[in-house]
């Protein structure tokens, strides 16, 4: 499955799409309706942030349907954060989600990134791991205030000085 999809950037008028894919994915999770109304403000996206150079938002496709999206945000030269990686529920665990991944650490590794921060819904613990991170701390939720995130980082190369 994950072989026949097709990444590209996202453009603006998507933004509406992705937000409900966003949605559609966390209630994947089996939360509540009103916990997933409480992450509404955190997981809308607007066609400003597409085009805002702060962001990356990359889409993936099967055919003209967007089944995944991810979103890097530059927080430094050398750092960005995955602030968003989603994937349409009845897709989850076809693979989408590792390409979005390994696609997203590629494009940091060509900005000349070391480092991806990922605050991660604990239901995907696992799947943060085993692309290579490593839990660093938690960060509170901002959607939810006092529920603590594992915040999980990836080195994509050692800092320039480090030597190996």
């Amino acid at each position: 499955m994950a072989d026949s999809i097709a990444i590209r950037d996202a453009v603006p008028n998507e933004a509406e799409n992705l937000s409900a894919l966003a949605l559609r994915s966390k209630a994947h999770w089996g939360y509540t309706r009103e916990f997933i109304q409480s992450c509404e403000n955190e997981l809308t996206y607007q066609p400003s942030q597409i085009v805002d150079d702060k962001f990356h938002f990359v889409v993936a496709r099967l055919g003209s349907v967007i089944v995944g999206f991810y979103a890097l945000e530059v927080i430094s030269a050398r750092q960005f954060e995955l602030v968003a990686l989603f994937v349409e529920p009845r897709h989850i665990g076809d693979g989408i989600g590792r390409n979005l991944m390994q696609h997203a650490l590629d494009t940091v590794a060509a900005r000349s990134g070391e480092s991806v921060l990922i605050q991660g819904d604990p239901n995907v613990e696992e799947f943060y791991l085993a692309a290579g991170a490593k839990q660093i701390g938690t960060r509170e939720s901002g959607s939810i205030s006092g529920r603590f995130l594992p915040l999980f980082e990836i080195l994509i190369r050692a800092p320039a000085g480090d030597v190996a």
